[in-house]
């Protein structure tokens, strides 16, 4: 199940994990991605809390939250070599992985074909 936010990330939940990145919209935005900051291990955030950085050669911006947990993974090949996040920014190019604290706030979020609606 993947889910959409309007602040264009997305969020895979498999068990009580969810897998969370910038939508390929976002990064299309952005252009060309030469900075990743991401947060550490055992960090905790609630719905909508900035959760990372990425920067492009145009602008700056906050990747939010767009579920409360505990980060249990970060993605270092993105940290690594932030280009990865242009080349598959719903795919390998993940953010974090984190332990979900509430599986209902799944439901605040949009559905594929809501995002695209939303995005035009």
């Amino acid at each position: 199940m993947k889910k959409y936010t309007e602040d264009h990330e997305w969020v895979s939940v498999e068990g009580d994990t969810a897998t969370i990145g910038i939508t390929e919209h976002a990064a299309g935005q952005l252009g060309d991605v030469v900075f990743v900051e991401l947060p550490a291990v055992g960090t905790k955030f609630k719905q909508k809390g900035e959760m990372a950085v990425v920067e492009s050669v145009k602008a700056a911006s906050d990747v939010y939250a767009p579920v409360s947990g505990e980060v249990v993974a970060v993605n270092q090949a993105i940290a690594d070599d932030p280009a990865k996040v242009n080349a598959d920014p719903e795919g390998a190019s993940w953010f974090v992985k984190i332990k979900l604290s509430s599986r209902s706030e799944l439901d605040r979020l949009m559905d594929e074909a809501s995002y695209r609606k939303l995005i035009g």
